[in-house]
């Protein structure tokens, strides 16, 4: 019974083994294509393959045919060089000597193209293995070079993109050069007639140089990119450091212009005087710009031993080609400090024979602005008023320039001269000169004395004397009255013109007074000759 069982088991076994090597050599003939049709799907893949590599030629394939043009004309060299060597050890013929010129001739055309793939050398991809050589790293010592650094770190970062991207194209092109060479193997599994050897063995040795370079372009690009990180860290921490300076910069000249408000501030509401608080706010202004130029200044310079010897070439030069300049600078100095001359005075100067006066707009650093006024002078000289003059500074030194309202004095001597005849009563015509300049000039003559008073302490005042004065003068053509009297500084012209009308109208109201101007007499009676004494003869 065991063995019928044994038997039946036995059986059952070998019926199945059959009938499932039957069913699969079923499917893998129904499965499985035909040579012919693998053989034109692999060929046309290689095709596609060839015609790629033809047709999108990167400069590793270029310059890996360059180095086999290389070899190949080396090669080529040394087969012409022994043939020439066989030739010339045998027996000369016209024949042989025609071979020779002809090998000696490919020889020099083989030498030219040597000499020139000699570049490429043991190695086919020297200049596309070497990265871009990396400039020296800027010093970022200023602002300005924050923009050269960040330039820099672009352009570092130019060179490292370009070189990695040179190895993921030589690794795709490797990719597809091992597609190759199985597609090769494939073929001539399947085509055993077809002879693929010498395109296998020559793709085998181009990926194996691709490969070579594409461990070195690996190396080297890890190189490069651990170079470009540690310069790229230096130069932030250089800009990092320049911002963070820039930023105390900053700081400082915030708290120096709020120093020179809260300043301007205080003295605005202590000094009342327009003029005096003018030049404070111009003396603030330029303190507080020299003060910020110093801070930027050291700020920025290292060795500020350095900085004195160059500014003591600088001025020993600036000093002769600039030197209007510097006295205009010194000028300004003088005028400021020295007190002699402010915003709003009146002011005379004279330059080449010409005569200005006006009023004082502005002082600078390098001149003072003038607006010229109608004055007695632009009436009988100029003929020309309302002009805006520039006065440089350094005039000051050379030049006369009267002040008409220094230290608060808001007035001035000014004279009226009128000329009688000797007949006249010259007495009474200066008591009567007087009394009219008294009466128009008292409140100027008040302002004056109290104006004096407050300048004792400050200034030897010997002649007090404020009233109007009247001098009795001797003319050719007459008496000369002249009268003097105290006005306003800005405007002389108004109250000469109302006593000079009132005088002349005071002096025809006179019998006794007679205003005297030039005149001629002419005499038309007969013209009598006195005799001639005779001469007696000796």
């Amino acid at each position: 019974m065991k063995l019928y069982w044994t038997f039946v088991v036995i059986l059952f076994i070998l019926v199945s083994g059959a009938y499932a090597a039957a069913v699969n050599d079923t499917k893998f003939i129904e499965s499985a294509p035909t040579n012919e049709t693998t053989i034109e799907d692999v060929k046309h893949e290689l095709s596609q393959i060839n015609k790629e590599l033809t047709k999108d030629s990167s400069i590793w394939t270029k310059s890996y045919n360059s180095y086999m043009a290389y070899q190949g004309s080396r090669k080529s060299l040394r087969e012409v060089q022994r043939r020439i060597i066989e030739l010339q050890d045998r027996t000369s013929t016209t024949e042989r000597r025609l071979e020779i010129e002809a090998l000696q001739a490919k020889e020099k055309i083989l030498t030219d193209q040597i000499d020139q793939f000699r570049a490429q050398g043991t190695s086919p991809f020297v200049s596309l293995l070497k990265p871009d050589a990396i400039e020296n790293a800027p010093k970022i010592t200023n602002p300005f070079g924050i923009i050269i650094g960040f330039s820099y770190s672009k352009r570092l970062h130019g060179q490292y993109k370009d070189y990695v991207l040179k190895a993921e194209e030589l690794r795709e092109l490797t990719d597809v050069m091992q597609r190759q060479v199985t597609l090769y193997r494939q073929l001539m599994k399947l085509d055993k007639k077809s002879d693929y050897e010498v395109e296998l063995d020559a793709t085998l040795l181009q990926i194996e140089k691709f490969k070579l370079a594409l461990d070195t372009l690996t190396s080297a690009a890890d190189v490069y990119g651990k170079r470009v990180e540690s310069i790229e860290a230096k130069i932030n921490k250089d800009i990092k450091d320049q911002v963070y300076k820039l930023l105390n910069i900053v700081f400082v000249i915030l708290v120096l212009f709020l120093i020179a408000f809260l300043i301007k501030q205080a003295v605005k509401r202590y000094i009342t005087d327009n003029e005096r608080f003018y030049m404070a706010n111009k003396i603030l202004t330029f303190v507080t710009v020299t003060f910020i130029t110093l801070v930027v200044l050291f700020s920025y310079m290292d060795n500020v031993d350095y900085l004195a010897t160059v500014l003591g070439f600088a001025s020993a030069g600036l000093a002769i080609a600039m030197r209007d300049w510097f006295m205009s600078i010194l000028g300004w100095f003088v005028i400021v400090f020295g007190g002699s001359i402010h915003v709003g005075d009146r002011v005379r100067f004279v330059k080449e024979g010409m005569e200005y006066v006006g009023d004082v707009l502005d002082i600078s650093l390098m001149r003072i602005t003038v607006m010229e006024d109608v004055t007695l002078i632009t009436i009988n000289t100029n003929r020309r008023a309302g002009r805006i003059i520039f006065v440089p500074n350094n005039y000051i030194f050379t030049t006369m320039i009267a002040n008409y309202s220094h230290a608060s004095f808001k007035t001035v001597w000014d004279g009226i001269d009128i000329t009688i005849t000797f007949e006249s009563n010259h007495k009474k015509a200066a008591h009567i000169a007087k009394e009219i300049c008294r009466k128009y000039s008292k409140g100027y003559t008040e302002i004056t004395r109290k104006q004096i008073e407050k300048l004792r302490d400050r200034y030897s005042l010997k002649n007090s004397n404020v009233e109007p004065r009247v001098f009795t003068l001797i003319e050719p053509n007459g008496m000369r009255i002249s009268a003097w009297y105290l006005t306003n500084a800005y405007a002389t012209l108004t109250l000469r013109s109302t006593i000079s009308g009132d005088i002349v109208d005071a002096f025809l109201a006179e019998e006794d007074i007679v205003i005297a101007y030039p005149t001629q007499t002419f005499y038309t009676g007969p013209i009598v000759k006195k005799p001639q004494p005779l001469m007696e003869e000796s």
